[in-house]
């Protein structure tokens, strides 16, 4: 790939490299020449840090609202001298087309940043925060969770930095509600939908509605999700299956402060009970690992399930430093 920055003229106005590069994509996808391995490059790029993703948002709204401007300020065309000679078409160079948009996009940032807004939310691990939105929507997060709301009067976007959060949003067709996380979007079409961020990739399960998700992997084609749909979006591939309701509101149990485990082998218990509690459960072996188990249980009480597996299962439980370590 070339070097987007090359000749920038956001060198003028001492544009931090970040919004330099997000820029330069900019300029790039609005060319004929943009292919899907521009778009997987892009992708990689966005995923690399929600800072990237931030950057290019605001350079977006920035990028599309100068195109516009500009095409309202096109000049009117020479009109041919009656002589046999016609005038030859007065060209501005293009250093001055260059900083003549910069003054523009500048001006637009700057109107838009201000009247943009972003809040911060966050949750620490085993906690739980029901938020309101301006808007009328309601976003609830989840254990260990952070997320930006950044909001203007075109679009409403969340920024899933990490953890799980339920949306609940008051749909509005001229002015989007986003989800972004691993390079992945997903789009409310009038919805209550789950999201969830995992190393590598993103679960999406939707419960009321319709969402659109427009997946990183290159080749992967924008999908509507309807209710009991569930998509698991990676940097290589998307699935999609159908889930039952009894499965889907398990899922949900954390909203009430449990965790419901239907047929869940005991490694998958382990896993959900140390994204809410600092003292890890470990399964110490395989055969252990892959029993079953059936319940519903508190998220912050490890020590009701370590009971259980005692009692149906004979296991033993050992408590060391910060960890209950579980084996046969």
């Amino acid at each position: 790939m070339s070097d987007i920055a090359e000749e920038n003229p956001w060198d003028a106005l001492n544009a931090k490299p970040v919004d330099m590069r997000a820029a330069g994509w900019c300029e790039r996808r609005g060319q004929s020449g943009w292919n899907e391995k521009d778009e997987a490059e892009l992708n990689a790029w966005l995923a690399e840090t929600p800072a990237h993703m931030v950057a290019y948002l605001r350079m977006s709204h920035v990028w599309n609202r100068a195109d516009r401007l500009a095409a309202l300020k096109q000049p009117v065309p020479d009109v041919v001298s009656s002589s046999t000679e016609t005038r030859k078409p007065n060209f501005p160079r293009r250093g001055t087309i260059m900083v003549a948009a910069i003054g523009l996009i500048g001006a637009v940032a700057f109107a838009l940043l201000r009247t943009s807004a972003e809040e911060n939310y966050a949750t620490r691990v085993g906690g739980h925060k029901i938020v309101a939105l301006a808007d009328g929507s309601q976003v609830e997060l989840n254990t260990d969770t952070q997320l930006r709301v950044v909001s203007d009067a075109r679009q409403r976007t969340v920024l899933l930095d990490r953890g799980e959060a339920f949306f609940q949003i008051k749909h509005d067709a001229a002015r989007p509600f986003v989800v972004i996380a691993n390079g992945q979007r997903v789009t409310d079409l009038g919805t209550k939908f789950l999201v969830r961020r995992e190393v590598g990739d993103l679960r999406v399960s939707v419960v009321e509605g319709r969402v659109r998700l427009e997946a990183g992997a290159a080749h992967a084609k924008p999908a509507i999700l309807l209710p009991g749909d569930v998509a698991i979006a990676t940097a290589n591939s998307v699935s999609v299956a159908k889930q039952a309701a009894p499965q889907l509101s398990s899922e949900l149990g954390w909203r009430h402060g449990v965790l419901i485990f239907r047929h869940m082998s005991l490694a998958g218990a382990a896993d959900e009970f140390n994204r809410y509690n600092r003292e890890k459960l470990v399964v110490a072996d395989t055969a252990t690992a892959h029993l079953t188990i059936d319940g519903t249980f508190p998220a912050n009480n490890p020590g009701a399930f370590t009971r259980l597996a005692e009692e149906i299962f004979g296991l033993r439980v050992m408590r060391g430093d910060n960890e209950i370590v579980i084996s046969r």
